[in-house]
């Protein structure tokens, strides 16, 4: 697992044995089950703290189809892109935030049975507060990405067996 860091994202990367096809089924599952995006324990933990701040939390359930689509909503994230073709998933989390924080999810064919996986979580912030926050939440943002991506893992793994 390779991770980027900046001020502004924290990534995580990691190049799998496995075809592009079979992790992207993992990724932009739509599926009523639980769901990496929905039930890593990172968001879980956010969507309480969410609720605790007046939000909504973890509000909507995996809209029950094979894969997600532009426009769907599942846990506290709204998809902003879903790219069957390129293989690549936007969400953007609906969250009481100083800013906008949106998770990248891209899988990168390396041959007919290998792939890259990769993860980003960004923040723009907005005003002073979001420009705080940016700076006291970098440890977190880190935690986040680096719980998320193995659940990640630990789904596609399954998955594909």
């Amino acid at each position: 697992m390779r991770r980027r860091t900046s001020l502004h994202t924290s990534g995580r990367r990691t190049d799998l044995d496995l075809p592009a096809s079979d992790v992207w089924r993992i990724v932009a599952s739509g599926r009523e089950r639980p769901q990496w995006y929905v039930d890593a324990a990172p968001f879980v933990v956010r969507g309480a703290l969410d609720q605790a701040l007046g939000g909504e939390g973890r509000r909507w359930r995996p809209p029950g189809t094979p894969v997600l689509s532009t426009g769907d909503t599942a846990g506290f994230w709204r998809v902003l892109e879903a790219d069957h073709d390129e293989l690549r998933l936007v969400l953007e989390a609906e969250v009481r935030a100083p800013g906008r924080v949106t998770l990248r999810t891209g899988v990168e064919p390396l041959g007919e049975t290998r792939c890259r996986l990769s993860q980003v979580v960004e923040l723009e912030p907005h005003g002073w507060l979001g420009r705080a926050y940016l700076l006291a939440d970098l440890p977190a943002r880190e935690a986040v990405v680096e719980l998320a991506h193995r659940r990640l893992l630990a789904d596609v793994r399954d998955g594909v067996r």
